[in-house]
């Protein structure tokens, strides 16, 4: 959230400010996982094998 956005949202900045930056923290979390999961079903292999058939 720029600074512009929290002079327009005073209500969110002050959760921000009294919690930290939640949905930051939950998009961060939410895009560490989607990583994790494509690096554990990683079907690449699968694929080149049958491929190779």
């Amino acid at each position: 959230m720029s600074s512009a956005d929290s002079t327009e949202a005073p209500i969110y900045a002050g959760l921000v400010e009294e919690h930290g930056d939640v949905l930051a923290e939950v998009r961060r979390v939410a895009e560490e996982v989607l990583r994790e999961a494509d690096r554990a079903i990683d079907f690449g292999a699968v694929r080149t094998a049958a491929g190779a058939r």
